[in-house]
């Protein structure tokens, strides 16, 4: 009895690793062989919300998922225009042992949950358009649009992760006023802040601001992922540094800013930056010292504009070798009303990912904050290099394989990880 009992087991394990051989996975690959890029996020998202986990294989062919063959998610592939390859199991494993190996600076990711975004932009119609909202409706990831009445309402910790369109959290309306406070979207933007600060019981808009910009402080401190672009990342911080400082002109607030503001700033609060100095001149298209736009002398123009990714080592830092995957390190530079960052004034703390050395300007960082992480990236749009008040929105069918744009998606994919602390 006990002989055929052991055959039976033998013949179960030969059954098994059989169907173990012939079964197959598919590589959607991120080199330069896919032909949209930013499509393979949308459908990463996608195979997530089919409760079915994918292998983020970093530095693996541009950062390439791994996932088990479906017929529907090949489908998918299709539809979308991505590239795939059906592998067999044995290669599966064989990549997974290439990139286990302790000498090659590669690693698997597992992705396991969908995460929940929202992004911060205000309701009303804006001259301009959002990267990030443009990249997440082109990869097809949906998300919800919130503002100042959702955040005061307490509803960012019901997000994963959250990103801040264009703003100026110092209630300064990214120093719009010289130049376009005729113009009936800017009256509008006052309009509509100035009731809002109202409603929630602030007597100015930077009151308001403040506390929106405390609340996110909170959300990622309890665990959220923060992502900003362009004014979004130096006005947050600076709004930290001068909380309870006036540092608002009287045509933005109705009173003087405090003469005394530039010495009262508490760096300490900042994510990011420390000893900036303000820019008060409220007809000057700039808040601070931190952006690198209008640096003089900076000889950068659209035919020199680069920054290079940094590598980091996958298996020892694997967060900021998630969200440097591409397959470019040397990215197009893009302008915005905050281009990017003077090395001088970053915390010595903060993950550079992505710079022009030559400039001393950091484009791409990251860095994290109580149990949460927060990343800024310079620029307004990777695929316009400068896209001003009234153009149209770009068309990402004309850009599929953008790196810039890939950073972005990088980024909505990271709360999707299990993830492994950084090590010192």
């Amino acid at each position: 009895m006990k002989k055929y009992i052991k055959i039976n087991i033998l013949i179960v394990l030969i059954l098994s690793l059989s169907i173990n051989l012939f079964s197959a996975q598919i590589l959607i690959p991120m080199d330069n062989s896919q032909k949209n890029h930013l499509k393979a996020y949308g459908i990463a998202f996608w195979v997530l919300q089919q409760d079915i986990e994918i292998g983020w294989l970093l530095n693996y062919r541009g950062g390439s998922y791994l996932l088990p063959q479906h017929e529907a998610i090949g489908n998918e592939c299709i539809v979308r225009g991505v590239t795939y390859e059906v592998i067999s199991e044995v290669q599966a494993q064989t990549i997974r042992q290439q990139i286990a190996a302790a000498d090659i600076n590669m690693d698997e990711m597992r992705l396991h949950k969908v995460p929940k975004i929202a992004v911060y932009s205000p309701k009303n119609l804006q001259p301009w358009d959002d990267a990030v909202t443009l990249a997440l409706t082109y990869a097809e990831i949906p998300y919800d649009v919130i503002y100042d009445d959702e955040v005061m309402k307490g509803l960012l910790p019901t997000y994963d992760w959250l990103h801040l369109h264009h703003e100026d959290f110092t209630g300064q309306y990214g120093k719009f006023w010289s130049r376009y406070r005729s113009f009936p979207w800017y009256k509008e933007g006052v309009r509509v802040n100035e009731e809002m600060a109202a409603k929630h019981g602030f007597n100015k808009v930077s009151d308001l601001k403040l506390a929106v910009v405390l609340k996110i402080r909170e959300f990622v401190a309890g665990g959220g992922y923060l992502f900003a672009m362009c004014s979004a990342t130096d006005s947050y911080d600076v709004a930290l540094a001068a909380m309870n400082v006036d540092i608002c002109d009287v045509m933005f607030d109705g009173d003087p800013m405090d003469p005394n503001a530039q010495e009262k700033l508490d760096y300490s609060n900042c994510f990011a930056f420390k000893d900036f100095k303000l820019v008060t001149n409220p007809s000057e298209y700039e808040i601070s010292s931190i952006d690198a736009t209008y640096t003089r002398p900076r000889s950068i123009n659209q035919n020199n504009d680069y920054f290079s990714l940094f590598e980091f080592s996958a298996k020892w830092d694997p967060i900021p070798t998630m969200l440097t995957q591409s397959h470019e390190q040397i990215v197009k530079g893009f302008m915005g009303q905050t281009t990017a960052f003077n090395k001088k004034y970053l915390k010595s703390n903060v993950i550079v990912m992505g710079e022009n050395k030559a400039a001393n300007e950091a484009r791409y960082i990251h860095g994290e904050f109580g149990k949460g992480f927060w990343t800024f990236y310079g620029g307004h749009d990777p695929a316009d290099y400068q896209h001003r008040i009234g153009d149209p929105p770009t068309d990402l069918n004309f850009h599929p394989n953008s790196a810039g744009y890939r950073l972005i998606l990088n980024n909505i994919l990271f709360p999707a990880a299990k993830k492994k602390k950084r090590k010192t």
